[in-house]
């Protein structure tokens, strides 16, 4: 079940980037790309106007995060069926969180974002930036996160354990 939930949650990922990168719905996603990605892309996002795609978008990123959310009280539910301890809740969700962040670095982080034009062919006004060869440029991000998903961990096993 961990292993299942856990891909799901790259797969999840990886079609909520996809639908938020083609319908645009917030200037708050270009926050994730490099500097000088932000630059170009800063005329663009302050003129963009509500549009049915725009629409969608926001439908896109509420169905990314309900279904996170499902991820985890399905492991949740399934743990406490099989009678989990703190520990193994623990590590049930240590695993999913690390699987999906280790997902986001190599795939998305590394490979999307470094050896393809997938970004580019949306924002082609971005094409030429260095920022799209600048793998780690959000270090500090990353390992912020990686904090927070021993953090959360704990804390949903926790309330996984009082139930």
């Amino acid at each position: 079940m961990t292993v299942i939930l856990s891909l799901s949650g790259c797969v999840l990922l990886f079609l909520g980037i996809w639908g938020v990168t083609v319908t645009m719905p917030t200037a708050l996603q270009a926050k994730n790309f490099p500097e000088d990605v932000q630059e170009k892309l800063r005329p663009r996002l302050e003129s963009l106007p509500m549009s049915p795609k725009r629409a969608l978008g926001w439908v896109i990123l509420a169905l990314f995060v309900a279904g996170y959310l499902a991820l985890f009280i399905i492991g949740g539910i399934d743990g406490l069926k099989r009678g989990f301890t703190f520990w193994q809740f623990f590590l049930r969700f240590f695993t999913i969180g690390t699987v999906i962040k280790a997902f986001d670095i190599l795939a998305l982080d590394w490979f999307l974002l470094t050896k393809t034009h997938f970004f580019q062919h949306y924002f082609p006004e971005t094409e030429g930036c260095a920022g799209w060869q600048d793998f780690g440029y959000n270090r500090r991000q990353q390992a912020r996160q990686c904090v927070m998903i021993v953090l959360g961990s704990a804390f949903t096993a926790w309330v996984f354990t009082l139930l």
